[in-house]
């Protein structure tokens, strides 16, 4: 495994906007490090560069502490899974999985050690001579991984692998990569515009938007304590809130929304006086829509609560919404970034 470190790096097509506007960053030696974004915040463009499949207009990338922007693709000891998988469809799983060995002129005898060894840690022993359309989604995600396994990279670049898969599966193919990578213990560097993926997979996350990035950190402090108006918005189901009070932009979370009746002033707590647009129940979770006053006249504000938590209001009735202060971010009005209170 190996610290990847990309330096002031940047891509540019043609005119316009750049694709990746300047970006330095870390993944530490081991760390699974996602790289979160909507599509076209550069996300992808950047795993490529890091991989040698597209080169720089700027800046530089660093694999083990050693510049590798001169080197092919195939020199930087890295292994890249694909949105799609890339197998080769006429090829059996055995074969699929060795192919980058065939490359490299090993022997056959050692080849099938290697592919024995990283299906085994898979567990897909049993599906080396089947072909790829014999397989399910999360079997060819893993004949994917075994494939990049086999090559033993310093690092792993993941592109979206689990976008082609239902939600159900999903699910379980996140842990299946935690639990890998962890077992493993390589650098991975993984790509997705699925937030709760990021949380779920992260040791740390670094949030891109148009290029440029956001915010890095931890999941928790991606979270609640998120760098600007962006990644408070982006983050999270139902995303914060925002409201202006006093010349100051506030951000709370949906879930750190209490109702009241005549709430009255507090010293510990924020109050908005609001009103009860409707009340929608989701399973284990209720929101509740409301319409509150601030500087620029009617905002609409989510707040969440669990399906158990006893709810005192319906629709078209009048509430107080208390916010304890410390659950409560502030942002600079005109630039978005996080301010002081």
């Amino acid at each position: 495994m190996a610290e990847v470190e990309v330096r002031e790096i940047r891509k540019s097509f043609g005119g316009g906007n750049p694709a990746v506007d300047g970006i330095s960053l870390t993944c530490k030696n081991g760390e699974y490090l996602v790289l979160l974004g909507p599509s076209g915040c550069g996300k992808t463009t950047l795993l490529r560069m890091i991989a040698g499949l597209e080169a720089p207009t700027g800046g530089d990338v660093l694999i083990g502490g050693k510049s590798v922007r001169a080197l092919p693709p195939r020199a930087r000891k890295i292994a890249m899974v694909f949105q799609s998988y890339a197998l080769y469809p006429h090829k059996k799983v055995v074969q699929n999985i060795s192919f980058p060995l065939e490359a490299q002129g090993m022997s056959a005898q050692e080849r099938m050690e290697k592919v024995k060894w990283a299906a085994g840690l898979l567990g897909i022993d049993h599906l080396l001579q089947r072909k790829p359309r014999q397989l399910s989604g999360g079997e060819r995600q893993r004949v994917a991984l075994a494939r990049a396994l086999v090559r033993e990279p310093q690092v792993f670049l993941l592109d979206e692998p689990l976008s082609n898969l239902d939600a159900k599966l999903r699910a379980s193919a996140r842990l299946e990569l935690k639990q890998f990578q962890q077992r493993v213990g390589v650098s991975t560097i993984y790509v997705t515009h699925d937030q709760v993926e990021a949380m779920g997979l992260g040791d740390r996350i670094a949030v891109l938007n148009q290029g440029r990035l956001q915010q890095v950190g931890t999941p928790e402090e991606i979270y609640h304590h998120p760098a600007n108006t962006f990644v408070a918005t982006f983050v999270g189901s139902p995303p914060m809130n925002l409201l202006e009070r006093d010349g100051k932009l506030i951000g709370f979370r949906p879930e750190n929304i209490r109702l009241e009746k005549n709430a009255g002033s507090r010293d510990d707590a924020t109050v908005f006086r609001g009103h009860v647009l409707r009340v929608e129940n989701l399973g284990s979770d209720r929101y509740v829509y409301l319409r509150v006053k601030d500087a620029h006249g009617d905002t609409n504000v989510i707040a969440k609560f669990a399906i158990a938590e006893p709810l005192e209001f319906s629709n078209d009735e009048d509430a107080d919404l208390v916010i304890r202060n410390r659950n409560i971010n502030f942002f600079d009005r005109d630039s978005g970034q996080k301010a002081a209170a």
